[in-house]
């Protein structure tokens, strides 16, 4: 078991195992040092827990556990080709499906940030982009992807 994974399951999350695509894709894709991971939502045990508009169907705390579980989907795609140990998060992109007039995605997505910062520490600090979406795949509340590191 990773520190990182330790870390997070000491927190109460276990990591899932890598989410099998369900279009033309792959979970992660290496090309030289860094990994880019697929966009995730909040799938658990084949369930997507929080779907619709935050702001409108959902709470702002809603939306933030839904990015906390979309960045534990994006940490299995990860897992699934690198030592979690020897990962720098790079970059997050965080997609928030809610209302044209809906302002905080920024408090959203820092679901999705403070779980990398818990599961990496200051190895999972990184920069950032939250944007409102007017939809996402079935329906999701949030969606994730990240860019990562992998050093030697």
């Amino acid at each position: 078991m990773t520190a990182v994974e330790k870390r997070l399951l000491d927190n109460g999350y276990k990591i899932p195992e890598c989410p099998v695509p369900i279009a033309s894709y792959v979970p992660a894709r290496v090309e030289g040092k860094y990994v880019y991971l697929s966009g995730q939502t909040s799938w658990v045990d084949g369930k997507l827990l929080y779907t619709g508009k935050v702001g409108r169907d959902l709470t702002l705390e809603e939306g933030y556990e839904s990015a906390k579980y979309a960045a534990l989907r994006c940490i299995s795609e990860l897992r699934s080709v690198a030592d979690l140990d020897k990962v720098t998060i790079v970059k997050l992109n965080g997609y928030v499906n809610c209302d044209p007039e809906y302002t905080a995605q920024p408090k959203v997505v820092n679901g999705a940030s403070d779980l990398f910062t818990l599961a990496f520490g200051d190895k999972g600090k990184h920069a950032r982009a939250a944007i409102g979406v007017g939809s996402l795949p079935d329906g999701a509340s949030v969606e994730i992807e990240a860019i990562a590191y992998i050093e030697d």
